[in-house]
């Protein structure tokens, strides 16, 4: 399966149409099948895997979409940059309904998820401080403003482990840590795609104030109906956007995403 896609995209099932005539992949691997078959195609002459992350139907909850067997499907499919939307609430005033955040930062709340290639007999500490891709960010940044669109050029997520929304408690927790944003999916794929050297920009658009803001009245927390309804009125800005801004990525990768692993395992040889 290597060298079949340069780009990898994570998303929801809209995205496929994007695809000049797609064709399927199934990149079942030792961690078992993805989501779903990868779409492989071009966009904007780039060569692009697509991966719907709860499936083409959307039955795959967060806490059971299986994160190793996608990233792996991505990097034996040859992908170097990935691009992971995924809708998010926002805990924070200044991040509003229908804007688009480009994270820098996560903060982990799951359990029970298998959150690293490494558990056998290699031992890899890999480093997390910089989670997301600078030049990838930079790019969606530069191409976002052109865009003239309501964004944010960085965002700490904290991810939950799903699939029921917090309770008021919980969001007004997160929201005293400094918390930005909250989301099911961002962990442990960024962490996985890190470990196999791979580029990762995380899109976030915003949908709901989760359960509510501290000292706002009149916000009601979140339900998948409003989240549906954001989104659905968003996507074609986030499609645009990513067909704008594979053209602007360069061939050769100027960041440390591709030595990630270097002076990370612990293992005597």
């Amino acid at each position: 399966m290597e060298g079949k896609a340069e780009i990898g995209i994570i998303g929801g099932s809209g995205f496929y149409s994007l695809l000049e005539s797609p064709r399927q992949l199934e990149g079942a691997s030792r961690y078992g099948k993805p989501s779903a078959p990868l779409a492989l195609g071009k966009l904007e002459g780039r060569s692009v895997a697509f991966l719907p992350r709860h499936g083409y139907k959307h039955t795959i909850p967060p806490h059971k979409v299986p994160y190793r067997a996608n990233i792996e499907a991505m990097a034996n499919a040859g992908v170097k940059r990935l691009i992971a939307t995924s809708a998010v609430g926002s805990l924070s005033a200044d991040y509003k309904p229908g804007e688009l955040v480009f994270f820098d930062q996560f903060v982990s709340m799951t359990h029970g998820r298998a959150d690293t290639f490494f558990d056998e007999d290699t031992v890899v500490h890999v480093s997390s401080a910089d989670p997301y891709c600078p030049e990838l960010r930079r790019v969606a940044i530069k191409v976002a403003k052109r865009m003239g669109i309501g964004f944010h050029d960085k965002g700490t997520v904290v991810v939950i482990n799903g699939p029921r929304f917090s309770s008021r408690a919980e969001s007004r927790f997160f929201s005293a840590q400094g918390f930005e944003l909250i989301n099911m999916t961002q962990y442990p794929e960024v962490v996985l795609a890190r470990e196999r050297q791979i580029c990762y920009l995380g899109i976030g658009m915003v949908t709901d104030y989760d359960a509510g803001l501290v000292g706002k009245k009149g916000i009601k927390p979140v339900s998948i109906a409003e989240v549906n309804r954001i989104f659905g009125e968003n996507i074609g800005k986030v499609k645009e956007l990513i067909g704008k801004l594979l053209p602007e990525i360069p061939e050769k990768r100027n960041c440390t995403c591709g030595s990630a692993l270097e002076g990370a395992v612990a293992t005597q040889k």
